[in-house]
């Protein structure tokens, strides 16, 4: 019943593109995906992978079960104003723009309108994402199932106890990529300054942020129990990790954190 949902994605840029090629590879028919994009490069991508596709969404026939918003925070005022109409107790609304909480939404759609407020991060373009999802309270079980699917598709998600989480979750994990990937190329930059080179401490950094990943996934055991385990005393681990404690290391990355968590509740109002 979830998997042979019509879906109908409104915007099909780089996200999009991301999420539905996800949905496909987890077994929903693309035939029962509608795109409204009216871009060229829609209309060839979405034949391309046996989409259903329209300019906008006026004539839609065959209601969805879910639409998911993904047009850019900037457009999306305007942008809904052609699916609007489609808002019922049958069909919930995702979205996925940064910066526009369910009261921003609410206003779009239609105080009664069912939604879903997702957070994904870029992971989710390879079905290695992270999404925290909040909604308006008024879903049904198979909504918010629906949406659990859809997710699920492109990585892990969670349900937050409050949308006022939202704005952590994103300076967490919706920004959390940038920060790992400032890491990499910082253990690359020193990997090359005591005299690797470039292609091997490139692989170096990658492979071992992605491998500490893995092993924090499978082991079950917490990041702070990892470290104390991998760290000799008087090794070089312990040499290392005295430099970033030294340097603050960890205070840098609350303080981010904070920043970020602000400039979410900034860009929200």
């Amino acid at each position: 019943m979830i998997r042979g949902a019509r879906i109908l994605v409104l915007g099909f840029g780089n996200m999009g593109q991301a999420l539905v090629k996800g949905f496909i590879e987890n077994g929903i028919q693309g035939g029962r995906i509608h795109i409204v994009d009216p871009s060229e490069n829609a209309a060839k991508l979405a034949k391309e992978m046996g989409l259903d596709y329209s300019q906008t969404a006026e004539g839609i026939t065959r209601p969805p079960a879910m639409v998911l918003l993904a047009v850019k925070p900037q457009i999306m005022a305007e942008a809904v104003k052609g699916i609007k109409y489609l808002a019922s107790e049958t069909v919930c609304f995702l979205s996925i723009a940064a910066g526009l909480n369910l009261t921003n939404l609410k206003a779009m759609l239609g105080e009664d309108a069912r939604i879903v407020r997702a957070m994904p991060n870029t992971p989710s373009a390879i079905g290695e994402g992270m999404t925290v999802m909040a909604h308006t309270g008024n879903l049904a079980f198979e909504q918010m199932a629906l949406a659990d699917t859809l997710m699920d598709c492109v990585g892990e998600s969670e349900w937050g106890e409050d949308e006022a989480l939202m704005d952590a979750v994103t300076a967490v994990s919706g920004s959390g990529p940038a920060y790992v990937f400032l890491l990499m190329e910082s253990m690359m930059k020193a990997g090359i300054e005591n005299g690797l080179p470039e292609k091997l401490a490139l692989k170096l950094a990658v492979q071992t942020c992605k491998g500490a990943a893995a092993l924090a996934t499978e082991s079950g055991e917490t990041p702070d129990v990892l470290r104390v385990n991998v760290t000799s005393k008087g090794g070089t681990t312990e040499a290392a990790l005295n430099t970033l404690y030294a340097e603050k290391f960890p205070e840098a990355v609350s303080k981010a954190i904070e920043n970020a968590t602000k400039r979410s509740i900034e860009l929200s109002k």
